[in-house]
């Protein structure tokens, strides 16, 4: 097993190429820009010498990226599968008003710690096992996505894919915050709640109208009353339209509803309760599209058998790992469904994702490469 002093002498290279990755900005919409940054890491990866690199080619979104590593024997499954995503949700031109810049050891920019600084985690502790001669003898996978920050419609055939016939999934997004690991987060679900009155003058004629607000009031405060913090589930009215005048009654009025629940059932019964929302005002109607969008990831016996290993990799290398959780999503919870032992949150530490205050914590580098190179090394099946 690598020691994290190996990995020491690799931060500096680290940090370089965490700045080249997030110098090509890749917004998930962007698919020119997603695409300019695929063909980095394309090339990133063909320098490990793969037995193939997959291109998965998308219309509207990047392209994703898979690469394969097969074992002596020619197998490309049943090991270890690597997930990372190269989307950011920040547009281009961040650059400008948020310049990549290292301060007190850490290093600040769009899309640094989700989740560039991982790829290049990964990378690393790729290289290093290689040059070491620390690879496994295990089929590994490194499936680098486009749009995990628009919720992976187009990726999730290749995550399920790999993920049904993997021996052990590694989803590189960022630690905790206290460094732990991720088990378990909560499913994620987005709905359109739309409530449809009849416009009229709110003067003249205020009796012939029916107000879609005064509709949606109902519904929100109904919506709002399902959280349930002992089941840990939550449901936040985020955004809302309604109105083109003040003196003419709405006749439709949208709000998005974001929705987190710990466990399947729990999402099928909130799930159904949305969609038979029923209007409270005379002459009212309402309309529910939406549904949850990743499925739950509750801490399973798949799961307590990867962090075991996980867990006994960080104290083999003398800095024990904690596990946890978060009401966030990741490409992890469409794995978990499917009872293959997976991981999440093997990235660097750092904050303040998707804002103009993100940054990775410099000093976590070699330790999180140094556990993720071992995972992987010492490995042999559960």
């Amino acid at each position: 097993m690598l020691s994290i002093a190996r990995f020491q002498s690799e931060v500096d290279h680290m940090v370089a190429h965490t700045k080249a990755l997030a110098q090509l900005e890749s917004p998930s919409n962007n698919k020119a820009a997603v695409d300019a940054c695929g063909q980095r890491l394309i090339a990133d990866l063909q320098a490990l010498k793969p037995t193939r690199v997959e291109i998965d080619p998308q219309p509207d979104r990047g392209d994703n990226i898979v690469a394969h590593w097969a074992d002596s024997a020619g197998n490309e499954t049943g090991g270890i599968v690597i997930m990372c995503h190269y989307d950011t949700v920040h547009p281009v031109g961040m650059l400008a008003t948020n310049p990549l810049r290292v301060e007190d050891g850490r290093l600040y920019g769009p899309g640094v710690w989700d989740m560039k600084a991982s790829i290049v985690q990964t990378l690393t502790a790729l290289r290093v096992l290689k040059a070491e001669n620390k690879w496994p003898d295990v089929p590994i996978s490194v499936l680098i996505t486009s749009d995990e920050e628009i919720n992976s419609h187009g990726s999730l055939h290749l995550i399920e894919g790999l993920g049904k016939t993997a021996g052990l999934v590694l989803c590189m997004e960022p630690a905790l915050d206290d460094g732990a690991v991720k088990v378990w987060r909560k499913g994620v679900g987005q709905f359109r709640v739309t409530t449809h009155g009849k416009a009229t003058h709110s003067g003249s004629h205020h009796q012939l109208g029916v107000n879609a607000i005064a509709e949606m009031a109902h519904q929100i405060a109904y919506i709002e009353s399902l959280t349930d913090y002992e089941k840990g589930t939550t449901l936040s009215v985020n955004m809302i339209s309604a109105g083109t005048a003040v003196n003419t009654m709405p006749d439709t009025c949208t709000v998005d509803v974001d929705l987190r629940v710990m466990d399947a059932v729990e999402g099928q019964r909130i799930v159904a309760l949305l969609h038979g929302l029923t209007p409270q005002l005379a002459g009212a109607s309402v309309t529910v599209e939406g549904d949850l969008d990743r499925p739950p990831m509750p801490y399973s016996d798949p799961i307590a058998q990867a962090y075991a290993h996980v867990r006994a990799m960080s104290e083999a290398l003398g800095d024990p790992v904690g596990k946890g959780g978060t009401g966030g999503g990741s490409d992890a919870n469409f794995v978990a469904p499917l009872g293959t032992p997976v991981i999440c949150g093997l990235g660097p530490l750092g904050a303040g994702a998707h804002t103009p205050t993100e940054y990775v914590d410099i000093t976590s580098l070699a330790g999180k490469t140094a556990l993720l190179a071992a995972t992987i090394s010492e490995w042999r099946g559960f």
